[in-house]
Formats: C-alpha cells, sequence, structure tokens
C-alpha cells in the first residue's frame, strides 16, 4: 500500500499511509518525530534502501526474487533505527501484488526479529473521546501493526506472539473486522445515483477503495474491470470508493473507461467505517452480505478471483 510504502497505518487523514506510504518516504522519516534530519545510511544499508525505492520498477517476477533476498540482507544487518526503517519499508510494499507466500513469510521474520531486536515505544495515546473525561488508549507503535496485518491476512508467522504490542496490534484488526462485518452506507456515483450497501444483498459485492494519486490502486484498477465484466451478469456489484473531488475523479475514470460504479466519499465517512488507513484496499461480501474475503493493499487478478471464489464466484 502506499503507506506502507510508508506506513499504512497512521491517523486515517494522512495520506501518507493511504497508500502503502511510498517506500521513499518511509526510508527518509525517522521514526521519532522530533528526529527530522535527512537518514544517514552506511556503505551496508545504502544499496539496500535504493533497491527498497526501486521495487516497484521490477517486473512481478523479478520484484518477488528480489523482495526476499531484500528481507535476507536486511536481517543480517546490526540492529539500529535504519535496519527497522527497512525492515518496515519492505513489508509495506511486499504486499502490492502476489510474490509467493515464502516471499511473505521472509519479510515478515525479517520484521519480527528486528523488533526483537531493538523494540519500538508505544505511539502517542490518542484521546478516545473528546470531552473533558476522554481517556487515552495506547496505540501500538506502526511496525507493530504492520507485521499484525502480515500475520492476519497474509497469513504468515512472525514470532511475537508474547511481545504486548503485537497483541494490541492483533486486537485491533480482530476489532476492525468485526465492525467490517456489519455496516451500511449510502454514496452517490460520479453519475449522481444513490448506491446502498444493505439494498445490494443477493449481490457479491466487491468494495474497493482507492485514488487516482496511488500507484498500486492504478494497476490494480483494469483487472476489477476485467473481473466487473466478466461476473456482473452473475451477480457482481465492483464499488470503487474514492475520497477525491469528482473533478479530478471523472476525468481519470473517464480516461481508462472503467464501467463499475465509482462512487465519492469526500468527507471519508465510509472511509473511515471501514477503517481505512491505507490504500488500495478491498472487501468481498457475499450474496448474504457476509464479509468473506478481504485484502491489504493491491491484488493482481488471479487473488482477486480466489476471494470471489470465497463468494461462491
Amino acid at each position: 500500500m502506499l503507506s506502507l510504502v510508508a506506513m499504512k497505518s497512521r491517523p486515517s487523514h494522512q495520506r501518507e499511509f493511504v497508500c502503502a506510504l511510498v517506500a521513499v518516504v518511509l526510508l527518509t522519516l525517522t521514526l521519532v518525530p522530533a528526529q527530522k534530519k535527512e537518514v544517514a545510511w552506511s556503505a551496508d544499508e545504502k544499496p539496500i534502501a535504493d533497491q527498497i525505492h526501486g521495487l516497484r520498477a521490477l517486473a512481478d517476477d523479478v520484484r518477488a526474487g528480489t523482495t526476499r533476498d531484500l528481507a535476507l540482507k536486511i536481517r543480517k544487518l546490526p540492529a539500529s533505527a535504519n535496519k527497522l526503517r527497512l525492515a518496515v519499508g519492505l513489508a509495506g510494499l511486499s504486499t502490492e501484488g502476489d510474490f509467493g507466500h515464502n516471499t511473505l513469510q521472509e519479510v515478515a521474520t525479517t520484521l519480527a526479529e528486528t523488533l526483537r531486536e531493538r523494540p519500538v515505544p508505544w505511539a502517542k495515546p490518542k484521546s478516545s473521546d473528546a470531552g473533558s473525561n476522554a481517556t487515552a488508549t495506547r496505540e501500538p507503535a506502526y511496525p507493530y501493526r504492520e507485521l499484525a496485518s502480515l500475520v492476519r491476512y497474509e497469513h504468515v508467522e512472525a514470532p511475537l506472539n508474547n511481545d504486548e504490542q503485537f497483541r494490541a496490534a492483533m486486537a485491533r484488526l480482530e476489532a476492525d473486522d468485526r465492525k467490517r462485518e456489519h455496516l451500511d452506507f449510502t454514496l452517490k456515483d460520479l453519475s449522481g445515483e444513490s448506491w446502498t450497501f444493505a439494498q445490494l444483498r443477493g449481490k457479491v459485492v466487491l468494495v474497493n477503495f482507492w485514488a487516482t494519486w496511488c500507484p498500486p490502486c492504478r494497476k490494480e484498477m483494469p483487472d476489477l474491470e476485467t473481473l466487473y465484466g466478466r461476473f456482473s451478469s452473475k451477480g457482481l456489484v465492483v464499488l470503487g470508493i474514492s475520497d477525491e473531488e469528482a473533478a479530478k475523479v471523472e476525468p481519470f475514470i473517464r480516461e481508462r473507461k472503467v464501467s463499475f460504479p465509482v462512487l465519492l466519499d469526500p468527507g471519508r465517512k465510509v472511509n473511515e467505517m471501514f477503517a481505512v488507513e491505507g490504500i488500495p484496499k478491498s472487501f468481498v461480501y457475499n450474496r448474504e452480505g457476509k464479509l468473506v474475503a478481504q485484502s491489504i493493499d493491491m491484488r493482481t487478478q488471479k487473488q482477486f478471483l480466489e476471494m470471489l471464489g470465497k463468494a461462491g464466484l
């Protein structure tokens, strides 16, 4: 996701998280807010940082092997803040497609081992209410949330089950999934027609959160269009949801000849209902309205087919 590339889980209004934060951003930011200066890479770290920065330019088959090799190289580095930056940046980019379970496992193992070597403090607490009686809840730091996402949604293992922050990150994801089970919303598409989620019962619904500025979103859109053309007659509805203005979205959609409904969520209310902090993100609901599959990042056509298969298509 573009957050990945940067940090998928910061506050939802921060775009750097919205799209798997660009690796570049992640690699140049420090983990401590007060430290704004440019990162000084060692001679061993710099080539790895450069390769991570260039991952998106690689063909998918090459990218898979390169990602795995980078995970192993990062693991061999001495413990440092830079090592963690590299591990988190690579983790974010590793889910932008189908690079194989073994690759994702190596990435997750590297991130978990790096966190064991150099634990990160809890994130700054945020109030659960706006009033004077607001209670502050501790937030697991981003690297733990990134690792938890890999474990929960990419089905890899990470030897951090006894870590309090990792457990808290997993609990947060479980709570988000429970919320997504019982949602309803109404949004208008580019032509002004209203779409109400509850009225789509009896259909298989794929909800896709995206933006025009997000490279992984743009990359998966043709596959979504292909699948919509193939399965719409069998009851598939694809709802593309963007938080951008119609003036930006409409020409983008027209140029790419996208035929599935594209809905506008300018206030990000539906994004927040789905706890979307990084894009692209997709959710598949079966004909009874049950959430049966979801992705935390870009998917290939094959991966989308596997998700739709869980809904009976």
